[in-house]
């Protein structure tokens, strides 16, 4: 009683002999095969919804994951550059090609770069990133951000954590400010901080909002 070209796999299960097609049933009662079968469509119901369930959840955590620009500044020249002694524009030296921002420090020395009124941001990372190049510095150099809100003052975040010194590339450097939700603030100031002498490079200065986790 078998159909010929029909048995793909032989499977054995509460005393009937199946194929994986549920092309034909032997060995078992009508009753038995339809339970069989039952269970089969169950069993695969249950594998597609864990698959589409993968999927969305994967999904999820890419949009999750998302990171948008808020501001960005070229650094080509210094129309935008708060502290304007000190430093200049260069454009053989660049880390994308259109110049960069150097700063010949001969003392610890903070260099206010930007500031940012029209951020419209809370429950999220504020991220500050740049990119940053030294050569011969004799201390550190790390970011500095402060967010002024009403009523509340001024706060900020350094990254002492990751700071460069003496010569290295091009490297990227960028400190979080976490905001919860009702906290937004007033503006937002950039800042370098060169803790000693030296010559530093700063390039492709952006403002990022990004999930708290």
């Amino acid at each position: 009683m078998t159909e010929k070209g029909s048995v793909i796999a032989m499977k054995k299960g509460n005393g009937c002999l199946y194929s994986d097609t549920l092309r034909f049933v032997v060995g078992c009662s009508l009753d038995d095969a339809i339970k069989e079968a039952s269970f089969m469509n169950m069993r695969n119901l249950v594998f597609c919804v864990f698959v589409v369930m993968i999927f969305v959840a994967g999904g999820c955590s890419k949009q999750s994951d998302k990171v948008t620009v808020l501001k960005k500044f070229p650094v080509d020249n210094l129309n935008e550059v708060i502290t304007q002694s000190g430093v200049d524009i260069v454009k053989h030296v660049s880390s994308d090609g259109n110049g960069s921002l150097r700063i010949i420090a001969k003392e610890p020395s903070i260099v206010r770069l930007f500031e940012v009124n029209d951020v419209d941001i809370e429950d999220a990372r504020l991220i500050y990133q740049a990119k940053v190049r030294t050569k011969d510095v004799k201390g550190q150099v790390y970011l500095e951000m402060w967010c002024h809100f009403s009523g509340k003052g001024e706060f900020f975040s350094r990254g002492l954590d990751s700071p460069l010194t003496g010569t290295t590339n091009w490297a990227t450097l960028q400190i979080p400010f976490f905001l919860k939700k009702g906290e937004k603030p007033d503006y937002v100031k950039l800042n370098i901080v060169i803790n000693g002498t030296g010559t530093v490079w700063i390039d492709d200065v952006r403002l990022l909002k990004a999930p708290l986790q």
